[in-house]
């Protein structure tokens, strides 16, 4: 089969299209024909050396491929062979197989296309536990969402929405806006404004009858935190998903006093691994969601598997104005 193999951490450019044996199943795996495998801000870390989890030397990069079933292990009792299916494995994407455990495996109907249930995978359930999980976000509530044009921050505005929360939607320049208040946000933010320290939490309680939000979503970390975290009302809780803007950074809690703040951060991978039973919970809601058009995949452009390296470049400068799947098969 033809994949994109990591021998040494560097750059996607350092990487190229191989051809290797097919993957073999163990007994509680199946392998899947990939159709459809997202390009990933998080995918560049890996291949990187500066994530959280690194898989062993070499290995396949890509989270959440989607496709369909191929090969079953023996102990597999609950998928068969043709089973279209999305899945939360960790790697294994940029290629025409992938294998992936049984129990990440979510069957979809017809009715999803694959890249629409690859464009899901990592960014909306990633969204579904920053805000069930880590905010216990309530109808009526008002969300902040940063980074709202990106795939976790639209994921986040149309979850939030679907809630039953009121949205705002953080965007970095004003042609976003628009996509954004279709994702579900009643109005958005500019997070290019100058004197953004003071100027976000104006903004925001300009749009919010002069007071803070209940939740900050926050996928994009960097300069923008203390600002954001300004923006929030008294007992507000703030949750941080990822540091998308570059810098990771620093807090002074004192301020979280202030306001009786929550602040919590979210690995959802680690729910994949500590908590399967409440994965579950989280892609049967989504794929309901889906079905009856309470959320919709983001819009997407399928992408050859060797143009990766261009993909995930594409992604890093947040130029790619659509969410990139890369299309092996």
């Amino acid at each position: 089969m033809r994949a994109v193999v990591v021998h040494a951490f560097g750059t996607p450019e350092s990487l190229a299209v191989e051809t290797i044996p097919d993957p073999q199943p163990r007994p509680d795996e199946v392998v899947i024909d990939v159709k459809a495998s997202t390009a990933n801000f998080v995918d560049t870390l890996v291949i990187a050396g500066k994530y959280q989890f690194l898989p062993p030397l070499p290995f396949t990069p890509g989270k959440g491929p989607a496709g369909v079933i191929s090969a079953v292990g023996s102990n597999v009792k609950n998928l068969s062979v043709g089973d279209r299916v999305l899945t939360t494995a960790e790697e294994g994407g940029y290629a025409e197989k992938a294998v992936a455990k049984a129990s990440h495996c979510y069957r979809i109907s017809d009715n999803m296309s694959f890249i629409d249930a690859a464009s899901i995978s990592l960014a909306f359930d990633t969204s579904w536990f920053a805000l069930r999980e880590r905010a216990h976000v309530k109808p009526g509530e008002v969300v902040l969402v940063l980074g709202a044009s990106g795939a976790v921050g639209t994921a986040a505005v149309q979850l939030a929405h679907a809630f039953g929360a009121r949205v705002i939607g953080g965007v970095s320049s004003p042609q976003k806006a628009a996509a954004v208040r279709e994702a579900g946000a009643f109005a958005t933010v500019d997070l290019s404004a100058p004197d953004l320290r003071d100027s976000l939490r104006q903004q925001v309680y300009a749009l919010n009858d002069g007071r803070g939000v209940d939740v900050v979503i926050d996928p994009i970390g960097d300069r923008f935190l203390a600002p954001a975290l300004r923006t929030l009302d008294w007992c507000g809780r703030y949750v941080v998903v990822g540091f998308a803007a570059g810098e990771i950074p620093t807090l002074k809690v004192n301020y979280l006093l202030l306001k009786n703040i929550q602040i919590s951060g979210l690995q959802v991978s680690d729910y994949r691994k500590r908590r399967p039973e409440r994965m579950n919970e989280c892609f049967k809601e989504l794929l309901e969601l889906y079905e009856k058009g309470a959320i919709r995949a983001p819009t997407s452009r399928p992408v050859p598997l060797e143009q990766f390296a261009d993909a995930l470049d594409q992604v890093v400068k947040r130029e790619a104005g659509a969410r990139l799947v890369l299309t092996p098969s």
